[in-house]
């Protein structure tokens, strides 16, 4: 157990290291990508730019700028943003992942509840209505946009229909902190969870039926039949568990890369101040200590998640865990 824990351990700084590296190297040993032209601004005189050069020791070797940049980051955490000079990336980020936080954890809990249900219900109801129904409504969620779905939102809600009361409720786009108004945290977010997780619903409901399905012709699945076991708790207590393996794969990775920022589209839409809104200021700016902070915001989130899902896949199959 220790060695593989030192195993995983040490993957996880190979990954981050080489993402990191990447990041800078794209931004850095790119020609003309030169970050001392985007502090000094338009114009600047040569003198500007070799003070500039030398502030942010532009001028010394990448594997040492590389040094010092990890070191800022992780280290002292003073990595400061090259287009809002002074202004710190770390506690921005900080500021910025409880509400991408939020955002993801109350979608995720829909998408989950709805798309189990969904799934289930489809398989059991192979070839019928309901799952003709079920599987159409999952494609229309696949196929609308995020970005379009949230824009007619706020069409009716902010506008067009905002004076009648069944969205009379809705408050302005923004984000409401938790520890602030908890009634008005959760009305601010109430249409962007739902948003959010509309696609999720439609491809996590299908991937769960064809499970589901593709089980049913197992020999476990025989055996239980064999014995007597109602369909129901065949479904619920054999084919669901192991149908969740491949669910909560699909799901550790969908859900890591939204909190590490990967809801932008959404964030953007709604004025939410998250990290992905925080990544899409920083693309904007080619501000890259704000990009190097979030991509490694982001990385790490995977990273852990696929760690998570991998002692999950333990818990749920005996068959894949070490042997003692």
């Amino acid at each position: 157990m220790l060695r593989a824990l030192i195993t995983r351990l040490a993957q996880t700084l190979l990954v981050l290291f080489g993402i990191s590296a990447m990041v800078f190297g794209v931004f850095f040993a790119t020609p003309g990508m030169d970050p001392t032209a985007r502090i000094a601004g338009r114009g600047a005189s040569p003198q500007v730019m070799e003070t500039i050069r030398k502030e942010y020791g532009f001028d010394r070797s990448l594997p040492i700028q590389y040094a010092i940049m990890m070191k800022k980051l992780f280290i002292s955490r003073d990595l400061a943003s090259y287009a809002n000079r002074g202004e710190r990336v770390v506690p921005e980020i900080l500021r910025a992942a409880p509400v991408t936080a939020s955002l993801v954890c109350g979608a995720a809990f829909i998408w989950v509840m709805t798309s189990l249900l969904a799934g289930t219900l489809a398989a059991a109801t192979k070839g019928r209505m309901v799952d003709r129904i079920i599987m159409a409504l999952g494609m229309v969620g696949i196929s609308i946009p995020v970005f379009w779905l949230g824009e007619v939102m706020n069409m009716l809600t902010q506008s067009r229909y905002h004076d009648r009361w069944w969205f009379a409720w809705v408050p302005p786009p923004g984000y409401v902190p938790l520890t602030q108004n908890p009634w008005g945290w959760f009305l601010s977010l109430v249409i962007p969870w739902c948003v959010l997780a509309l696609a999720f619903t439609g491809i996590y409901s299908r991937v769960l039926r064809g499970d589901l399905i593709a089980l049913s012709h197992e020999d476990f699945i025989r055996t239980a039949r064999a014995k007597g076991l109602s369909p129901t708790r065949i479904m619920l207590r054999h084919s669901l568990r192991m149908a969740l393996i491949g669910y909560t794969a699909l799901f550790g990775m969908d859900f890591a890369q939204l909190v590490g920022g990967g809801a932008l589209m959404t964030e953007v839409v709604f004025g939410l101040p998250g990290v992905g809104h925080l990544t899409y200021q920083a693309l904007s700016n080619m501000d890259l200590p704000l990009i190097m902070a979030t991509v490694m915001y982001s990385a790490t989130f995977v990273v852990i998640a696929n760690t998570l899902v991998d002692a999950l896949h333990m818990a749920l199959d005996p068959r894949i865990r070490p042997n003692r």
